[in-house]
């Protein structure tokens, strides 16, 4: 894998590539990696991994048809801040 740096800019380079890796998998697989996982273990993790898999597809599906409603944003979902109350 190979980003390039930009104007001497290494910690943009390091963040791209830390996404980068993340996304292709190489943080979880290393953490899986790190102790021996008896194969009959690895079985099972792989099964509930699909369950998880199928039932995320299935909601964003039905979100998707209007059959339940979708989350709220967090994004707008702020309370206001704790601090000094403008005076009226």
């Amino acid at each position: 894998m190979q980003v390039t740096v930009r104007d001497n800019n290494v910690d943009q380079a390091m963040r791209v590539l830390k996404k980068r890796l993340q996304r292709e998998g190489v943080f979880r697989e290393m953490k899986l990696r790190k102790y021996y996982e008896k194969p009959s273990e690895e079985r099972v993790r792989r099964q509930a991994e699909a369950v998880r898999r199928s039932r995320k597809n299935a909601r964003k599906q039905a979100i998707r048809e209007g059959l339940i409603a979708a989350p709220k944003s967090k994004l707008f979902a702020r309370t206001a801040r704790p601090g000094p109350r403008p005076q009226s």
